[in-house]
């Protein structure tokens, strides 16, 4: 299994909050993620403007293939579906070259992505991705892969007829 995960401050999905009222922000916060809304959802610490977890969230891939993400990288929440989307389709194109290079077939590419909620501003962003891949390698020396191939021959004789009228 490969794939990405968001990795820093506030990144845990089911961390435990407590809420906020409104009274515990600070009337001047300041705004560090521009274009953002500056209302405080209630029960939230902070507006998605002057969010320090969104700010501050990496994502860093944990592979070992050569792909994006090997250091960790700064997205935003509103691009994190696609990177993170983008990233996961580099492991399955890696997946194909593999199988390609050992004459192999790719059974299966199956790519999951995880979603969570800030807990200091309530904004939703994809938390990270796994790319699970099954690769079906044949072995022509493999003597049990000979005889299986020799029984399959011999059941297949006479199944087909072609007929000319």
């Amino acid at each position: 299994m490969t794939g990405i995960i968001g990795v820093g401050y506030g990144s845990s999905v089911y961390a435990g909050y407590t809420g906020y009222s409104n009274e515990n922000v600070q009337a001047n916060k300041p705004v560090v993620n521009p274009g953002e809304s500056t209302v405080v959802t209630p029960g939230r610490k902070s507006s998605p403007a002057e969010c320090e977890t969104c700010k501050n969230r990496k994502y860093q891939d944990g592979s070992d293939e050569m792909v994006s993400f090997k250091s960790a990288a700064h997205i935003s929440p509103e691009a994190s579906a696609s990177r993170v989307r983008a990233h996961e389709q580099e492991h399955v194109s890696n997946a194909y070259k593999k199988a390609a290079q050992g004459n192999g077939k790719v059974l299966a590419a199956n790519v999951t992505l995880k979603t969570a909620i800030c807990p200091e501003c309530g904004r939703s962003y994809t938390a990270g991705g796994t790319t699970t891949t099954k690769i079906s390698y044949s072995d022509e020396s493999n003597p049990y892969q000979q005889n299986k191939k020799s029984a399959d021959a011999a059941a297949f004789i006479g199944k087909n007829l072609d007929l000319a009228v």
